[in-house]
């Protein structure tokens, strides 16, 4: 990565057609910012997210915790509109006029892939169509959104722009921890998994002081292909939440893993002696079928939700600053500094999934009624490594080299 001179409109735009510019107009005419809540930057509203209590506290069971616990501010973005100045993904960031922006000088194909006008059109026509089917004019747009080599004019070797993926104040943030006297991070990306030994995208992030920000780049550029749809996030604005995390539970002392772990297994065990302590009712007690189907699935829905460690108790799931690394997919790694030596902590999580089915204890009590909607489980709609990647810097100087992990 280096950082030169660049026009906005370098590469001008590919011809998307009538139907394609009215179609992505009228779309973007509907995004609207959510209100109401906390200021950010520039004095624009946060809305509220509130992650329910856990279901247990598990250092009135475990005080040995207490010394492995540590916050985290869920960053929980939904699509609308921000503000330059606020705190975002995928928005306009505070960037000077006069500074270069960001780019890629590493040697790899940066023509061919998919074009970011068709990764945001296409998720605003799935959006837009959700519970119908799509129209005429959709659909055929939809078909001709093909990766292709776009900009065969691109070599391999040009100064590509990096793309703004997050803006994050630390106004806003509790747990963004910078360079002294720096309270905005800026985070950009290259949008091909295509550099370094493990073929990953390449991660810039920008400490600046909002204050000394005057006139703003306007027009900001972009690159305009991607590798992949899922390296390219979706705009949102975001409502930081501060919570309580608990170190992950292969990187606790293995006689409290083991205390947990027998723990979880008494909660299973008084469930199971709980559960129908006469047996389960009989198909034959109901006048039809349906009946009985219907009273198991209601009592189904009256059952409590199984409690664990890892998916309840431990760390919360979906983008956000600070907090603990899980490592459910491999086991534990060390992520040191390569200047220093110092344990580097998450800075920053790129989640896929805002929850899953195993983390729904985690789902915002503002989102209930839309638990299953993708634009509350995927409102980013970013796959990295097998679904998520972690930022970490050096708490000993922010300014070392940052290094990043995956799961």
């Amino acid at each position: 990565m280096a950082a030169i001179s660049f026009r906005a409109d370098h590469f001008g735009t590919s011809g998307l057609g009538e139907v394609r510019t009215a179609i992505s107009k009228t779309y973007a005419d509907r995004r609207r910012r959510p209100f109401g809540g906390s200021p950010s930057i520039l004095g624009r509203p946060f809305m509220t997210r509130t992650t329910p209590p856990r279901p247990v506290d598990i250092e009135e069971d475990f005080p040995a915790l207490a010394a492995h616990r540590r916050t985290a501010t869920r960053l929980h973005p939904r699509h609308g509109v921000p503000g330059v100045g606020d705190s975002s993904v995928a928005g306009p960031l505070l960037w000077p006029a006069d500074e270069p922006w960001p780019v890629c000088t590493a040697v790899h194909p940066k023509g061919t892939g998919h074009l970011l006008s068709d990764v945001r059109l296409r998720r605003r026509i799935q959006d837009d169509a959700r519970g119908r089917d799509f129209t005429e004019d959709e659909q055929r747009l939809l078909d001709a959104m093909k990766a292709a080599d776009h900009v065969p004019d691109l070599r391999d070797d040009d100064a590509l722009p990096m793309l703004a993926v997050a803006q994050l104040s630390a106004w806003d943030i509790p747990d963004l921890v910078g360079p002294e006297g720096h309270d905005l991070l800026q985070v950009f990306w290259c949008p091909f998994e295509a550099h370094g030994p493990d073929r990953t995208i390449d991660v810039v992030l920008k400490w600046r002081r909002s204050a000394d920000v005057g006139t703003v780049l306007t027009p900001q550029p972009e690159p305009p292909v991607a590798g992949r749809e899922e390296c390219v996030p979706t705009m949102c604005v975001v409502h930081p939440e501060q919570v309580v995390e608990h170190e992950y539970l292969g990187l606790l002392d293995h006689g409290l893993q083991e205390e947990i772990s027998a723990w979880e297994e008494g909660l299973l065990d008084e469930d199971g002696d709980d559960d129908y302590e006469e047996g389960p009712p009989s198909a034959a007690s109901y006048a039809t079928y349906e009946e009985y189907e219907a009273a198991m699935a209601a009592a189904r829905a009256e059952e409590p939700e199984e409690i664990d460690y890892m998916s309840d108790l431990s760390i919360a799931p979906g983008w956000k600053v600070g907090g603990f690394a899980s490592w459910h997919l491999t086991d534990p790694a060390p992520v040191d500094c390569q200047v220093c030596g110092t344990a580097m902590p998450p800075l920053l999580t790129v989640d896929k999934w805002e929850c899953d089915g195993a983390s729904r204890s985690w789902l915002p009590l503002e989102d209930r009624d839309a638990a299953d909607d993708p634009r509350v489980i995927d409102p980013v709609g970013v796959y990295l490594g097998r679904g998520l990647m972690r930022v970490h810097t050096c708490p000993a100087d922010p300014l070392h080299p940052h290094r990043l992990s995956f799961q």
